[in-house]
């Protein structure tokens, strides 16, 4: 049996419903050195930064405690289809 390396993307959407309910995804920001910095959130699923598991849960950790309207949006990690 062959261990398959599942690639997640990181989303959020609003927790009340809004009139434009587009959901956002994260794009890590690193150093130079590949540290992990933090995240933004854009809206083109395409530019997204594909993590592992670890740096998804990371990455929605991160965004809980340093981003102030968190708490306005449900963070969920979505697998990627390949």
């Amino acid at each position: 049996m062959t261990n398959i390396d599942q690639h997640y993307i990181v989303q959020q959407r609003r927790t009340e419903p809004q009139e434009k309910d587009l959901p956002v995804y994260a794009k890590a920001m690193k150093s130079k050195e590949g540290v992990f910095e933090g995240v933004s959130f854009i809206r083109s699923r395409d530019k997204a930064s594909v993590m592992t598991l670890a740096e998804a849960q990371q990455a929605v950790a991160w965004a809980k405690a340093k981003k102030p309207l968190a708490k306005l949006y449900e963070t969920t990690i979505v697998p990627v289809e390949e």
